[in-house]
């Protein structure tokens, strides 16, 4: 009885949380898209952008110092949501024992790198704007479909490693074990590290990550030390069940045709929409978050359709896993065990699941093996 009762708690608990983090996510977006439609509509970001035309004589560092000034404005206006959502709420459910100090280093990391990449893409855009005035759309989509291509080459070499310590896998039973699954399944990798997950959240990870040399397991040290060989092997013939079905390829193919088709759109509707703003040209650099409002909402819209696609994927390593394993019953246990320490929800209401999740939630992912045959 006392099991039911404890079971229950959890699952209250969980609903509790998980609602609280799907309210926060929408209104997260209502407040950037208000921010965006305010810093137009109140002629700020015109008047930025003239101010700094003025007060700046080199014009390669105007495109820098006004996404640099309205970063770090959004930042200060959506701090308080912030740290709410990424921290007190985290604690406040017993899922992080982090520091604030260690939090906010890693705000400032996460900021840093998030300015130079939005920089890179920015300055792409208006550089390639002005120089191919009718196919910039193409060409944009292009460079930014690459650039995502070699942030995932790069980011567990380089930006893993500012959060969190790398080391090798220490036990050498299961590191044997996860490159036989991997020799097995057909996946090349560079090796099978272990992170400190544990010093900033009590929940548990575990991903196949990098491309070509980089590729790599990586195990959050809160699975490795708190899960069965079985079922960490299980979840592993998942991830590496996504790089035997091609799912990257078809993933990059699908965010590809997601990205041409968001510029394509601008392209033939920004004239329409800059006129609403008073604004006269795309190239102009107040016209910014008119841009920016387009990718918010056609990421509404597409969210959604990417979700559905993403969830088919999941299904299908998930059967791939239990396939190559026949692991069943340490993958149901292996996903009960996730939903519990992760605090999922483990059975959302169809519109929940439909604009939130983008893995088959938890329930489902349990009741699609306990119905497994090979």
């Amino acid at each position: 009885m006392s099991n039911n009762i404890s079971a229950d708690n959890l699952g209250t608990k969980a609903k509790r949380y998980s609602y609280i983090r799907y309210g926060l996510s929408l209104i997260g977006t209502a407040y950037l898209l208000a921010l965006l439609f305010l810093s137009v509509a109140t002629g700020f970001s015109d008047n930025l952008s003239a101010s700094l035309s003025v007060s700046i004589p080199n014009p390669y560092f105007i495109v820098p110092a006004y996404l640099l000034i309205l970063y770090f404005l959004y930042y200060l206006l959506n701090f308080p949501l912030n740290l709410y959502q990424s921290f007190i709420l985290e604690h406040k459910f017993a899922l992080s024992n982090q520091k604030l100090g260690d939090w906010l280093l890693d705000q400032i990391k996460t900021g840093i790198i998030s300015y130079i990449i939005g920089l890179i893409l920015l300055a792409a855009f208006y550089a390639i704007l002005k120089y191919s005035a009718h196919s910039w759309w193409v060409v944009v989509s292009v460079f930014w479909i690459f650039f995502s291509l070699i942030m995932a080459k790069l980011m567990p070499i380089v930006i893993i490693p500012l959060f969190f310590k790398y080391r090798k896998m220490t036990d050498l039973a299961l590191r044997v074990r996860i490159l036989n699954l991997a020799d097995k399944m057909r996946v090349k990798l560079l090796d099978v590290f272990e992170i400190d997950f544990s010093k900033k959240t009590l929940k548990a990870n575990a991903a196949f990550v990098g491309m070509g040399k980089t590729r790599r397991v990586i195990l959050a040290d809160t699975l490795k030390d708190k899960y069965t060989p079985e079922e960490i092997e299980v979840i592993l013939a998942h991830e590496f069940a996504h790089y035997r079905l091609r799912h990257m390829q078809k993933l990059i193919f699908i965010n590809s045709l997601v990205t041409l088709a968001l510029f394509f759109i601008i392209f033939k509707t920004n004239n329409y929409t800059l006129n609403i703003f008073g604004l006269s040209s795309l190239s102009d650099l107040a016209a910014l978050p008119v841009v920016l409002i387009y990718f918010v909402v056609f990421g509404l819209i597409t969210g959604p359709l990417e979700n559905f696609i993403s969830r088919k994927l999941e299904k299908n390593a998930d059967i791939t896993a239990l396939k190559i394993t026949s692991l069943k019953e340490p993958f149901i246990s292996l996903m009960d065990k996730l939903g519990k320490q992760n605090l999922a929800d483990t059975d959302p209401h169809p519109i929940i699941k439909y604009f939130f999740f983008d893995h088959p939630p938890i329930n489902e992912r349990i009741e699609m093996a306990r119905n497994y045959r090979p």
